[in-house]
């Protein structure tokens, strides 16, 4: 449980990322940038959730 936790915050943080390169090159439109934006924070939320819920 612990490693999936991780996982999605790894997830969290590096999708942001994408996404603004993905808009600066123009292949995805603004909306979409923040839905992905919007997606990765709760992402990175639920996986800090489940890391702290996992057992030691």
């Amino acid at each position: 449980m612990r490693l999936i936790g991780q996982l999605g915050q790894r997830l969290g943080l590096v999708i942001p990322a994408v996404a603004i390169i993905l808009e600066l090159n123009h292949s995805i439109s603004l909306g979409q940038m923040l839905t992905l934006l919007v997606g990765a924070v709760c992402l990175f939320w639920i996986g800090r959730i489940v890391e702290g819920y996992s057992p030691s």
